[in-house]
């Protein structure tokens, strides 16, 4: 009975689920996951990275966008509509220096794209965009900020919050360590935390994933692969111990 009501976005199934918007956070969940964390100084995003073909240009391949200065954004979900939403937030935070004469706060551009999401879940002729957003960065007093936006055009702020395919379990790792995640604070205590968020629940390397850094008035920094191995190696170390140290209780 599903396919009766799935034609159009505007179309509300009997029990009130508007099942295109459905089927694209469907999309987001099928996505590579990401994670991020605000500190009192910084904010943190990891991103799972799909492998890269020989012939393929690496720099083609990248999950963590600009939109202005002081605000990043990164996504799970399909890659395509992610270009879109990025294309117009920058425009928008461009706009906003001209006619304003200072930076978006990051509740605004946050906001703008949200309200972008939610009007493609209202007209004929359009499908939602299948992206879930994690939009970090600092407003002019220099406080950081954490957003996360959905499908349906709904947004939350966060002090830690992930997505994608192993979004589920690496909220509840977070969750169940939040006292000491949300308590890091320096920049590589803050790093170590979240990428073992992300290792907990996978068996990736550091070859397949990013980790970007934003300061206050500081340009965006990438972990360089160098330092991300060692720390990968490091946390892998300390969860073979810990494992082995719980099978010795047993």
């Amino acid at each position: 009975m599903a396919e009766r009501y799935d034609r159009a976005v505007t179309i509300y199934s009997p029990d009130g689920h508007l099942l295109q918007v459905e089927y694209a956070q469907e999309a987001v969940r099928r996505g590579s996951t990401v994670v991020g964390l605000c500190t009192n100084n910084a904010i943190v995003l990891v991103v799972e990275k799909r492998s890269v073909g020989d012939l393929q240009e690496a720099r083609m391949v990248r999950k963590i966008f600009m939109l202005d200065d002081h605000v990043m954004m990164t996504f799970a979900g399909l890659t395509a509509d992610a270009r879109i939403l990025v294309s117009r937030a920058q425009v928008e935070s461009q706009s906003h220096r001209l006619n304003f004469e200072k930076p978006v706060s990051v509740e605004y551009i946050t906001r703008f794209m949200a309200q972008l999401k939610q009007n493609y879940t209202q007209s004929n002729g359009r499908r939602p965009f299948g992206v879930s957003c994690l939009v970090g960065g600092f407003n002019e007093d220099g406080t950081p900020h954490l957003f996360q936006t959905e499908p349906s055009g709904i947004f939350y702020e966060w002090r830690a919050s992930t997505t994608g395919r192993s979004g589920q379990p690496v909220r509840d790792f977070m969750e169940k360590h939040a006292d000491e995640i949300l308590a890091s604070a320096d920049e590589p205590a803050a790093i170590k935390h979240i990428v073992r968020s992300l290792m907990t629940v996978s068996s990736l390397n550091h070859s397949q994933m990013d980790v970007a850094v934003l300061k206050y008035k500081q340009p965006l920094r990438m972990i360089d692969p160098k330092s991300l191995g060692d720390l990968v190696r490091t946390v892998r170390s300390e969860l073979e111990a810990e494992a082995e140290a719980n099978r010795k209780k047993t």
